[in-house]
């Protein structure tokens, strides 16, 4: 295996650990945000820009990579890895939240998911071989399990129901999976419902020999909620494997994820906002697009070091953004994503310093603590 992970240092009063996870493509170390490029890009961001704010590892999809410009394509490239000039980790959802979206155009059975492509309407047809096959085709690092998520507010009996099959499906990946250069990561649901999350740790986590998710949180429900649900799964985690919070990536949930043992985040939220005009700041979030910044002529965080706030002004990256500039989306979203980075980085170095709880409590208490 080229896979393995370690605990460096555990904080004393909390969950919070600083961990090494060691991949093919390099060590990643822990707690990590992973920046999403969902179609082998992280939109209006570069491979070398990531680099250079300090991405240790990104996010890609396997169903959108299927659907264009098809993993046949991409394994004919030489893998994801070439196809998109990134020689670091890489982690490829499995699909399964994206199916779960397209819930108007599906078909769920025990054999798999027959659904309708958001591109061109094509009938597809997905199971958890050849979502394994396809992951195998885009040769990324650590591939995640076909499951079934379900919605916020669906009642135990079909919470139950997709979990079960979510094992089986799990059964049926691990089957197939026989490539020791990637590490498949089961995916934990059972809803909001504690005991159900507890029983799929029980029956998942056999499978996982180097990591596994957690998904099916963040899709709607309260965050207290989810807290509370991360705070009864914590006791139960094995010790020597990274956990990934799939889907959460505001900076008080990464605090909080942290807090409660998570290693691993990603999450659409920096570049998106920052698409539409609102950065993430030591002072609270921005709205670019707002006149009082017309004449403003300060960064956009006086406590950021990215290229961004050390070379650029409020109203000018007003100005992009109302004369619909596509500078505008890159800089903010370079802005995010440092943002974020940074903000891990610093709850690793208050980890290791045995100052996490000190760190929490500033936090909680900062402007930056927003939802």
């Amino acid at each position: 295996m080229s896979f393995s992970f370690e605990v460096i240092h555990q904080d004393r009063e909390t969950g919070a650990r600083a961990g090494v996870l060691h991949t093919p493509h390099g060590d990643v170390l822990t707690p990590v945000y992973m920046p999403v490029g969902t179609q082998a890009t992280v939109k209006a961001v570069l491979p070398s820009t990531l680099k250079e704010i300090g991405a240790q590892i990104i996010l890609s999809n396997t169903y959108h990579l299927h659907v264009r410009p098809g993993d046949e394509i991409i394994r004919a490239a030489g893998g994801l890895h070439r196809f998109m000039n990134w020689d670091r980790p890489i982690l490829t959802d499995s699909g399964g939240f994206q199916v779960f979206s397209l819930a108007e155009m599906r078909n769920v059975t025990d054999e798999g998911v027959t659904f309708r492509s958001h591109v061109d309407g094509a009938r597809l047809h997905m199971t958890p071989e050849s979502c394994m096959e396809i992951q195998h085709n885009l040769g990324s690092d650590i591939i995640m399990q076909f499951d079934e998520c379900t919605p916020y507010g669906a009642d135990a009996q079909t919470a139950q129901k997709a979990l079960d099959r979510t094992v089986r499906w799990l059964e049926r990946c691990a089957e197939v999976h026989t490539n020791g250069e990637q590490m498949l990561f089961p995916i934990i649901q059972g809803n909001v419902f504690p005991e159900l999350r507890l029983e799929s740790l029980r029956r998942q986590l056999p499978f996982a020999d180097c990591g596994f998710g957690i998904g099916g949180l963040s899709v709607g429900e309260p965050k207290e909620l989810m807290y509370c649900i991360l705070d009864e799964m914590y006791p139960h985690y094995p010790a020597d494997q990274p956990r990934y919070l799939m889907g959460v990536g505001s900076a008080d949930c990464l605090v909080e994820g942290v807090a409660r043992g998570i290693d691993m985040f990603d999450c659409v939220l920096a570049t998106r906002i920052a698409r539409n005009g609102t950065a993430m700041t030591s002072t609270g979030r921005v709205v670019i697009k707002n006149g009082k910044y017309k004449a403003d002529f300060s960064p956009l965080d006086e406590r950021c070091g990215c290229y961004t706030c050390r070379n650029f002004s409020k109203a000018y990256l007003r100005h992009l953004f109302n004369v619909d500039e596509i500078a505008g989306a890159m800089l903010l979203s370079l802005h995010n994503l440092f943002h974020l980075i940074s903000l891990m980085e610093r709850m690793r170095a208050a980890i290791l310093e045995d100052r996490f709880s000190a760190f929490r409590a500033e936090f909680a208490a900062s402007p930056m603590n927003v939802g």
